[in-house]
């Protein structure tokens, strides 16, 4: 089996490639080779049990996305994106990778035809809701994302279900909660101080809340992320029917339980780390994300993140600090 990762080099596609190394298959099959793709070249891992390639491109240049594909993989697993908060700031980047990337990687594969159909996983994301939410989204609720971000992610979500109704591929889109606790340092994404105010304090570093302490979010450890892809990767795409997009289970907290959560594990003087400092911007944003899943159809076919916040700190703790942190 041959796998292509697009954005191989972020921190989930990272963690993806360190799980695929570990097991040394994917679905049952044993995996021969893998090709790790990002706007800069990804770092390949020592010791895998199969060839590893590397390339750095701009995969949404015409013709870029063909010579990626043209070994026909069997899965690719599609992670590139520019982040919600730069996508906003930079419509025309977020537009070119967001849309045009997903586009012509899309019809890169369906141009290669003669029976070609290789499992595509597209990372989408909650973004693609927009208020006026109820109290919990089911699996029925509609797509009016409110954001630049969440409307290019719509229309991937859109394209994947008809190229895959089309027989060019076969395709899941997966509608990521908030990953939490990001690991290394803060990236552009609106979303990322949910990480910040645990990671930093952690840390022993201060960290900065830009919003009220009132804020409800979903969320899942990037544990949780990866063991998305690998079962997308290899669920049985008849179980999905027409329906081809799924909210991803999560743990729903508020701001102010993100805190608690973080009192309980590490102490007071860990919280203490946090300042409150409002910023207008970030929270436009926010505000027009949505707060609560109620994801039974995931759920059913298979897809399980944490129970709980706690949870969800000490895998960080654990797996990116050595189960040690700053007192």
């Amino acid at each position: 089996m041959e796998v292509l990762i697009f954005g191989a080099a972020g921190m989930v596609g990272r963690k993806l490639v360190e799980r695929l190394v570990q097991e040394g298959h994917l679905g049952g099959r044993e995996i021969t080779k893998a090709i790790l793709h990002d706007v800069v070249e990804p770092q390949a891992p020592q010791g895998a049990p199969f060839t590893i390639t590397t390339h750095a491109s701009d995969f949404s240049a015409p013709g870029d996305a063909e010579k990626l594909v043209a070994s026909r993989p069997d899965v690719i697993f599609h992670l590139a994106a520019i982040v919600s908060g730069e996508a906003e700031a930079d419509f025309d980047k977020g537009d070119r990778i967001n849309l045009d990337g997903t586009r012509r990687l899309f019809d890169a594969i369906r141009l290669i035809g003669d029976g070609y159909q290789p499992r595509v996983v597209f990372t989408s994301s909650i973004a693609v809701f927009g208020a006026p939410f109820p109290e919990a989204i089911g699996d029925e609720f509609f797509l009016t994302p409110l954001t630049s971000y969440g409307t290019q992610k719509a229309i991937g979500e859109l394209l994947l279900a008809d190229y895959t109704r089309r027989g060019f591929f076969d395709g899941i889109g997966i509608r990521l909660p908030t990953i939490c606790v990001r690991p290394g340092k803060p990236n552009k994404a609106a979303s990322g101080f949910f990480s910040g105010i645990i990671r930093e304090p952690l840390n022993g570093q201060e960290a900065v809340l830009p919003v009220p302490e009132d804020v409800r979010h979903t969320h899942a450890s990037p544990r949780s992320a990866v063991n998305f892809l690998m079962h997308a990767a290899t669920l049985d795409g008849g179980k999905l029917g027409a329906r081809r997009n799924l909210t991803m289970p999560g743990v729903s907290v508020t701001v102010a339980e993100q805190i608690d959560s973080l009192r309980r594990i590490a102490g007071e003087g860990v919280a203490a780390r946090i300042r409150l400092e409002p910023d207008p911007t970030i929270m436009s944003i926010v505000e027009g994300w949505p707060r609560r899943f109620d994801a039974q159809r995931a759920r059913s076919l298979g897809f399980q993140a944490e129970n709980s916040f706690d949870e969800i700190i000490r895998i960080h703790i654990d797996e990116e600090l050595g189960g040690k942190f700053v007192e």
